[in-house]
């Protein structure tokens, strides 16, 4: 995407329900969680961790990517790293939670910036929780679970 403020402010069209490749958010069997950091490795280890579970993943390596992706698939979950190229979390963040369609959408931002940090500004962008990075997978998986029952998705087992 050439310019990020076009994506931004741009409203793509919405996506029939019957187009989307895993069905319709609240209809699916196992949640689909979409892992949006530009850090491989982390990608690696998250993605090992989740898939021992009855869940679905995507990833995605930078802001633009993470937002198509949102924007394709309505994920049940995103957990999405804040300093990313193209685009940030917390636009990406911003501009899900501004809009309707993503209402099953949950959001766990995952930082580097510290607790005190994540504290004030992951409400003031809507996500659901937060994590800072180090992180302890239990803690992490805690959270997913929350917030994916919160947003009436598929249980994470």
């Amino acid at each position: 995407m050439s310019d990020e403020k076009d994506v931004l402010a741009s409203n793509p069209g919405d996506i029939s329900d019957e187009a989307l490749p895993f069905g319709p958010p609240t209809e699916r069997e196992r949640p689909l969680i979409l892992l949006a950091d530009d850090d491989s490795e982390l990608r690696t280890m998250l993605r090992a961790h989740f898939s021992r579970m009855d869940c679905d993943i995507l990833e995605s390596i930078d802001g633009a990517d993470t937002l198509e992706q949102i924007i394709s698939h309505r994920p049940n979950l995103v957990i999405l790293d804040v300093m990313m190229p193209e685009l940030t979390g917390w636009e990406i963040c911003k501009y899900v939670k501004q809009r309707d369609t993503y209402k099953h959408t949950g959001i766990i931002m995952l930082t580097g910036i510290g607790p005190t940090n994540n504290e004030l500004t992951s409400p003031l962008f809507g996500a659901d929780d937060y994590i800072d990075k180090p992180f302890e997978f239990g803690e992490l998986q805690q959270k997913v679970k929350a917030v994916l029952e919160e947003k009436e998705a598929p249980a994470l087992n």
